[in-house]
């Protein structure tokens, strides 16, 4: 079954998982994956305080600010596809881009930028998107010097 929150949920759901660890309340496995991107980047924490301030809020391309949501996104977009290997391949590609950078971190801002670029193509081009071209440029990150 393919879920598809919307943009609000998906703001709610971050700041609902900012709420519940600053208070230290329990967390669902996926709030669990979330909150340790969600610390891995303070300079959102701001962004998840407020949830309807977050819910009204317009990001725009030419703001020098990334979306906080969308980003956060798209780490456990990387999360999930690796604990799953789907597109098949991506697991070793980020582990190995990991690995040549030191840091999950960073490999997946990396990968982010792959995603990014296939997601682009695909929908430039409407076509499905293509988990091969995505893995080959996480292995050529990860390869590269």
């Amino acid at each position: 079954m393919l879920i598809q929150p919307s943009q609000a949920e998906v703001r709610r759901f971050f700041c609902s998982v900012y709420t519940k660890g600053q208070s230290g309340q329990a967390l669902e496995a996926i709030e669990t994956i979330a909150i340790q991107w969600i610390d891995e980047h303070p300079e959102y924490h701001a962004d998840f305080a407020d949830a309807e301030a977050a819910v009204a809020r317009m990001y725009e391309v030419e703001d020098d600010k990334p979306n906080p949501f969308l980003h956060l996104s798209m780490h456990l977009s990387i999360s999930e596809q690796c604990s799953i290997d789907q597109p098949r391949g991506i697991r070793q590609a980020v582990e190995l881009l990991t690995n040549k950078r030191n840091s999950l971190h960073a490999a997946h801002h990396e990968t982010m930028e792959c995603l990014g670029t296939m997601l682009w193509e695909s929908q430039r081009a409407g076509r499905p998107p293509d988990g091969h071209a995505y893995i080959d440029c996480v292995q050529r990150n990860a390869t590269r010097d």
